[in-house]
């Protein structure tokens, strides 16, 4: 029996770019990055290089009229939705791209390719001036700071100065401007988008890691094809910045030099929530199987997994409700699902920011017997008390909030200097500190449990 087929219609994305033969940048980061968010990516190839993590050895620019007949062949067939340009080299190639995006209709998206990641020079100085064209034909242009002072003069080393920026690059002709703050120094990285109507800022904080080959390929491919699926630029750029954090942050460590940024870091996060769900959900089983009543505080215990590039709460799977003591041992109130947790999964999180391999942790209750049970532990143990991590001085904040637990979980895993088994929180739920498990698999968090309440019923 012959199968009907059943197709889909993604929308189609074209990139003018320059190859990158080690993977991390050009051409292939925007395929990856265009496919990654639901696009079908095209291409348009201006250079070839010869490049690695540690530097482009070899650059090769083809001739305009190659690069002509490969965007003239795709726009003659393809609805293209979006269009995406990188390094585009020479003056010549900036005048035929911008011809070339002048004649669709589609949003082009400009980020304008000067020096790569490594030092390395990839735009001619006297094909500077050329961009001012292209500029004017943008939906949106994506300068970092080094080349954002090159096209307005205005070195933006802060916040004011990148918006300075930004307004220059509009009065050039461009529809919105985001200027990138990856090269300003500072705790956080500041990216300012301006529009003819607003500003707009984006903060998160910055991660300590040389491994950005291909950042701003992936945020401007992001970014187009969010636009060719019909987002607002304000909303295709604020699902570019978050994909582009996280993909700094889970980075690829391939080759000799700073590796890559991991251009499918959401989809393989995606992917990965059904397996979590599971994962979790034998943990809650065996935990009942196990009779964890001595452990389970007054309050209530939870089972929190995240996904492997998990950023926030609702990427971690938990129990909807809670483990609680029956008269027959221990039972969960409802299933297991995403968001399900706060408290466990922001304390799980928190835990990740300096120890990026723990995936799962229970929370139990905590006393002076479990804390003798916790020296069998397989690690050490990490405590804090969130009233002292309170800052009087911070806008809305309260003792003992999100914000200072997550930042007294920090501390203490810094305190022990290695991956924790277990955190305590000292002021827990109201008058009850809370024991945290934790594992970077589901088969040690059980582990770990067995060796705690073996401990407790000797």
């Amino acid at each position: 029996m012959t199968r009907q087929d059943a197709p889909v219609s993604p929308p189609v994305v074209l990139t003018i770019a320059g190859s990158d033969s080690g993977g991390g940048a050009g051409i292939q980061a925007d395929l990856k990055t265009i496919e990654a968010c639901g696009g079908f990516g095209t291409s348009a190839v201006t250079s070839v290089t010869a490049q690695n993590t540690t530097g482009v050895e070899r650059t090769h620019v083809l001739p305009t009229e190659e690069i002509r007949g490969q965007c003239e062949t795709v726009t003659s067939d393809f609805d293209v939705r979006a269009v995406k340009t990188g390094m585009l080299a020479t003056a010549a190639v900036v005048d035929l791209v911008t011809d070339e995006v002048r004649a669709t209709d589609a949003p082009a998206v400009v980020d304008p390719v000067m020096v790569a990641a490594s030092g390395d020079r990839l735009l001619a100085r006297e094909a500077e001036s050329a961009y001012e064209g292209l500029i004017a034909e943008s939906t949106l242009v994506t300068p970092n700071a080094d080349e954002a002072a090159v096209l307005t003069d205005i070195d933006p080393d802060d916040e004011a100065e990148a918006r300075a920026a930004g307004e220059r690059l509009v009065e050039l002709g461009a529809d919105a401007a985001l200027v990138t703050g990856g090269h300003v120094p500072g705790e956080d990285i500041v990216d300012v988008l301006v529009t003819g109507e607003r500003v707009e800022t984006f903060r998160h904080p910055r991660v300590d890691t040389e491994a950005t080959h291909g950042s701003g390929c992936t945020l401007s491919s992001a970014v187009a094809t969010r636009l060719a699926h019909g987002d607002s630029v304000v909303d295709a750029v604020s699902a570019g910045v978050d994909l582009l954090a996280r993909a700094v942050r889970y980075n690829l460590d391939v080759g000799e030099g700073p590796g890559a940024v991991h251009h499918l870091v959401a989809a393989r996060n995606d992917a990965a929530r059904e397996r979590t769900t599971e994962r979790v959900s034998a943990v809650v089983e065996r935990l009942v199987a196990a009779d964890v009543s001595p452990l389970v505080p007054e309050v209530g215990a939870n089972v929190a997994g995240a996904t492997p590039y998990a950023e926030r709460p609702a990427e971690a799977a938990a129990v909807e409700g809670r483990i609680t003591r029956t008269l027959s041992g221990v039972a969960p109130n409802r299933g297991v699902r995403f968001g399900a947790s706060t408290h466990v999964a922001r304390t799980l999180l928190a835990a990740r920011e300096s120890a990026p391999e723990l995936r799962f942790a229970v929370n139990y209750r905590y006393d002076g017997r479990v804390a003798d049970a916790f020296d069998a532990l397989d690690g050490p143990v990490a405590e804090f008390d969130p009233v002292a991590e309170f800052d009087p001085a911070a806008e809305g904040e309260a003792a003992g909030d999100d914000t200072a637990i997550e930042r007294g979980v920090e501390r203490a895993i810094e305190a022990v200097a290695e991956t924790p088994a277990a955190v305590v929180n000292h002021a827990g739920y109201g008058d009850e500190p809370i024991a945290f498990l934790m594992a970077a698999d589901d088969e040690r968090l059980v582990a770990r449990t067995h060796t705690v309440l073996d401990e407790l019923r000797e």
